[in-house]
């Protein structure tokens, strides 16, 4: 099949989209397909799949549910897109946030192929779709399939598009995050090492931690908090940090994949106290993958992956005694990490790109049958 793989965010940025769209281009590749990945850039940035990457426009950071969008607002994209759609005649076009702006809805109002959307987000509220269903609705309609990454993803978008959708999960790559990762020397020196991998962005709720942090320390004191991410602490963070004289807290900034599995392998916990619309938790998989146990939030993203004293912990959101409890459990009884990172392994299989990227191709099968009638034999 020749497909089209579309995302509103800037591909020359991180982010979680844009890794889900990365990979599963990448597999779909390895099975033969032809994948061409339509997306806006920041020129001055590289980009690691250059080789099936279409440049679509400069992006410009936009706030979106306490982080910032890459995305491109220029309507000036309908006749390159109206040309590039003509030119390569796709078989499939499979548009990430498809309701999102601007990309996805040019490529909607011109495309002629069988249109899929993934969903990715969520939210405990859905002003946002709700404000623009009565501009978006028609685009919503084009589409011949509707993909949720989770049952939150799926609860979401519904409220205000009903309609079937089929879940299909993120993925991860488990040749990259593997229990064998190497962990840093400099961390293994006795200590017990809590890891957080995520934006220091308010909503992934990285004061709780800190202040959960602050009450294990008095009683552990041989404990030590690493802070694997971009951006930089809020002001509640920094108040927590220094009211307590926070000791063995170290903020690594953002890091490289190629270095990331060595920080989960550093770490004895993974702890994500998101406060909320997280439809998926991909760190949670990665922390699993390396065999490490989690503690976090109890909101509907995360406990789809995990379950309650399984792979790890769940603590209501926003609740730093509560996180701190179920620290310092994890904290002193090494045989229950070990048991609860075992069963995060086990856990994990089944979200490799290869399963969840047979998922997707299966499901294309199904659109372009129900669109075009019988497509042929599965045919490349």
């Amino acid at each position: 099949m020749k497909i089209a793989m579309v995302s509103p965010y800037d591909f020359t940025w991180p982010g979680g989209v844009t890794a889900h769209v990365s990979h599963l281009a990448r597999e779909l590749g390895r099975s033969g397909h032809q994948v061409h990945v339509l997306a806006p850039q920041t020129p001055s940035r590289q980009c690691e799949d250059a080789d099936r990457f279409v440049p679509m426009g400069r992006s410009v950071p936009l706030p979106s549910g306490g982080s910032i969008a890459r995305v491109s607002l220029s309507w000036w994209l309908y006749p390159k897109i109206r040309a590039l759609l003509e030119k390569e005649d796709f078989d499939i076009i499979h548009l990430h946030e498809p309701m999102a702006p601007i990309l996805p809805l040019c490529v909607l109002e011109f495309s002629h192929a069988v249109n899929v959307g993934t969903f990715h987000a969520s939210n405990n509220h859905s002003h946002l779709y709700k404000l623009s269903h009565p501009i978006t609705k028609r685009w919503h309609q084009r589409l011949h399939g509707a993909i949720a990454v989770s049952p939150a993803a799926q609860r979401y978008v519904n409220n205000t598009f009903p309609r079937e959708y089929k879940i299909i999960p993120n993925g991860i790559d488990l040749d990259h995050f593997t229990s064998d990762a190497v962990p840093w020397p400099q961390y293994r020196d006795g200590k017990t090492n809590i890891l957080f991998v995520g934006r220091l962005e308010k909503r992934k709720g990285l004061k709780y931690l800190l202040e959960a942090y602050s009450k294990l320390k008095w009683e552990n004191p041989d404990i030590r908090l690493l802070v694997v991410g971009p951006g930089n602490p809020d002001k509640d963070s920094h108040r927590i940090l220094g009211a307590q004289n926070l000791q063995d807290v170290e903020f690594i900034g953002p890091v490289s994949q190629t270095d990331l599995p060595r920080y989960y392998a550093s770490a004895d916990i993974f702890c994500s106290p998101a406060t909320g619309s997280e439809s998926f938790g991909i760190v949670l998989l990665e922390a699993m993958a390396v065999g490490r146990p989690v503690v976090a939030s109890d909101i509907e993203g995360y406990a789809n992956i995990i379950s309650n004293d399984k792979q790890g912990i769940l603590v209501p959101p926003k609740n730093s005694d509560e996180l701190a409890a179920a620290l310092s459990r994890l904290v002193k009884d090494p045989a229950l990490r070990r048991r609860m990172g075992e069963e995060g392994r086990l856990t994990v299989d089944q979200y490799r790109w290869e399963e969840v990227a047979r998922q997707v191709e299966d499901y294309y099968y199904q659109c372009l049958d129900s669109a075009n009638g019988h497509f042929g034999a599965r045919a490349i």
